[in-house]
């Protein structure tokens, strides 16, 4: 397996952060001695895929298309290995309000929420009841795309008068918003690879949300590795992460976004089956609290995808 092709960029609007992920990924691997293609998702992906003399993908793509499943089924049918979940692990987890209600369902604790697309916005008058939201789940919320990364178009709404604007803005990014009630506490990302939990990441943007100018510009944000948790509260984080992973049937690497309250309960809130891989991204930290550097925990990734029984 010493012939890897790194998959980065796509159609999404994520393709610059996944472009470089790709990069960052592809140079490590080639200082490790690795035979290295990158490939972009174009018309002749699987004609390069087919003839290019590749062992195995390395997934860097990030939004849909990258995500979702797609490029997963389309690995399958090409009988070729790759990083990440399977097509449909990587659906579950690319819709946030599937992934929740399977989490609801495990007794996994997670925010209370509501969806709402824009149909039902659009051509059966929603709008009128969305005081019916506010008394559900109360004040604050958070609204987002059901589905997407980056935490594009996320909106902490505040005041009941505030909802539809927040819900214009989720709609523009996906046809489908999220209306989750905001647990307010710390944000904590944990990594796991297969079962193995990383140190976690506390983070505090420096300004409202973490949301895409606070994960990918420099100083926007503080982050503490390992998490100031105390070791009942890690465990909790540590069985909620596992729990969440077994009931959407991932593999190899993911992160899990949580919040833990005042009391030290965690709740989740999603989970990215194909995290970012750049400066500033919260894996390598988590890698790196663990002493593996960034080649090793992309050589790591590449030698756990390849010793997987498909």
């Amino acid at each position: 397996m010493n012939r890897v092709a790194v998959l980065a960029g796509g159609l999404s609007l994520e393709r610059d952060i996944s472009l470089r992920s790709g990069q960052r990924v592809s140079k490590a691997l080639a200082d490790r001695g690795y035979e290295v293609t990158s490939l972009d998702l174009n018309h002749d992906l699987v004609t390069q895929l087919l003839v290019g003399g590749v062992d195995m993908a390395v997934l860097c793509l990030h939004g849909k298309a990258g995500e979702d499943g797609t490029i997963q089924g389309l690995l399958e049918l090409a009988d070729l290995p790759y990083t990440g979940p399977g097509p449909a692990a990587s659906f579950l987890a690319w819709d946030k309000g599937v992934a929740k209600a399977l989490w609801q369902r495990a007794d996994i604790p997670t925010p209370p929420w509501a969806v709402l697309s824009s149909q039902a916005v659009r051509d059966m008058g929603a709008a009128r009841i969305l005081d019916r939201l506010v008394e559900r789940l109360g004040l604050p919320l958070i609204v987002k795309p059901a589905q997407g990364g980056a935490s594009m178009g996320v909106k902490r709404v505040e005041r009941s008068d505030d909802l539809p604007a927040a819900l214009i803005t989720a709609l523009s990014y996906h046809d489908v918003a999220l209306v989750e009630r905001c647990i307010d506490g710390r944000e904590i990302a944990a990594t796991a690879i297969d079962d193995e939990l990383l140190p976690t990441v506390q983070i505090e943007p420096l300004e409202g949300l973490y949301d895409y100018s606070a994960r990918y510009t420099h100083g926007a944000s503080r982050f503490e590795t390992p998490a100031p948790l105390d070791d009942e509260a890690s465990a909790t984080v540590g069985r909620v992460v596992r729990a969440a992973t077994r009931t959407l049937g991932t593999r190899h690497l993911v992160r899990a976004d949580l919040v833990v309250d005042e009391q030290d309960q965690p709740w989740l809130l999603e989970l990215d089956t194909c995290p970012g891989m750049t400066e500033t991204s919260l894996v390598p930290m988590a890698a790196e609290a663990a002493g593996m550097s960034f080649a090793d925990l992309c050589e790591r990734l590449v030698s756990t995808a390849a010793c997987d029984p498909r």
